[in-house]
């Protein structure tokens, strides 16, 4: 089913912030559901299964953070990117669009942003829904060399040797890294057309990513390696929904961690699915994501 889209740009920074609604307006009593995409770095475009959420009769509002998609700024700016600058971001757009009250979705990178989000005591928040996000890189970390050392020994030995040369732009390593990613990112292959686009962008655009995060999902050398915001979970006031796939990256020992922190938070696992519920599971995800919200308008 398709709906009516709304495009535009909000000043930021000396740039813009492009963004996308779905749907006309909320019906009575309900609320704007506003998704916060993942990377750092990658685009809106992975979320978009979750246009489906309009028929729950309310507008879905997407944008691509500053520096990623089509909020690239067309100059390399590496000291740009921080999380600050992404929190404040988040306020600038709910100031534009006039969302006073929205519900908060965050995936993955976007989870650890909502996070952040949450500890600065915004108004109007009604839910928040934390998608496969960690609250702690070193557990990620942790976890995710967990998950290497059952890829295959070969997969692996390729990784490090890549890792440890700094050859990690290679083919190679790009090819072994795939595997990871198949298991744990998205197990739809190949992935929906919409996904392949966010995928595709990163690719090609690194900046954001490599500066933040690193080469890869699990090789984490960037500005965010040391993130660990475990003991201010307490901090957030929103009734909370975790979500994450038995197969994820964001496994269940972190999104554990998340539900603990987070005073009164629920999780649902979804069995069949990694790191995109949202794609893998998609009908069961709208399922669960709009009873949630319901329960908090």
């Amino acid at each position: 089913m398709s709906y009516p889209i709304t495009e535009g740009t909000i000043p930021f920074k000396g740039y813009h912030t492009w963004y996308r609604i779905v749907g006309e307006k909320e019906e009575p009593g309900k609320l704007p559901l506003l998704c916060l995409h993942g990377g750092p770095g990658a685009t809106h475009d992975y979320l978009e299964s979750l246009d489906a959420m309009v028929a729950s009769g309310r507008r879905v509002i997407y944008y691509d953070q500053l520096g990623c998609g089509r909020s690239a700024i067309g100059e390399s700016k590496p000291e740009m990117w921080t999380v600050a600058l992404y929190v404040e971001e988040v306020d600038v757009v709910r100031r534009a669009l006039g969302l006073e009250r929205i519900h908060l979705l965050g995936q993955s990178w976007g989870g650890m942003l909502a996070m952040e989000y949450m500890f600065t005591q915004p108004q109007g928040v009604a839910s928040l829904t934390i998608a496969s996000s960690p609250a702690s890189m070193i557990q990620w970390v942790e976890e995710a060399n967990k998950l290497r050392q059952l890829l295959p020994p070969e997969v692996e030995a390729t990784l490090q040797q890549h890792e440890q040369a700094g050859t990690t732009t290679s083919a190679e390593y790009a090819a072994a890294m795939q595997e990871f990613y198949d298991r744990h990112v998205c197990r739809v292959v190949p992935p929906p057309d919409y996904v392949q686009r966010s995928f595709a962008y990163l690719a090609e655009n690194g900046e954001v990513y490599n500066t933040m995060n690193g080469p890869s999902e699990f090789h984490v050398v960037g500005t965010l390696k040391t993130w660990d915001v475990r003991h201010r979970l307490p901090e957030i006031n929103a009734p909370t929904l975790v979500t994450s796939g038995k197969y994820d990256e964001a496994t269940p020992v972190i999104a554990e961690t998340v539900r603990q922190g987070i005073p009164g938070a629920q999780w649902v696992l979804f069995e069949n699915s990694s790191h995109m519920s949202h794609v893998e599971e998609a009908e069961r995800y709208m399922q669960v994501l709009g009873d949630f919200i319901r329960q908090h308008e």
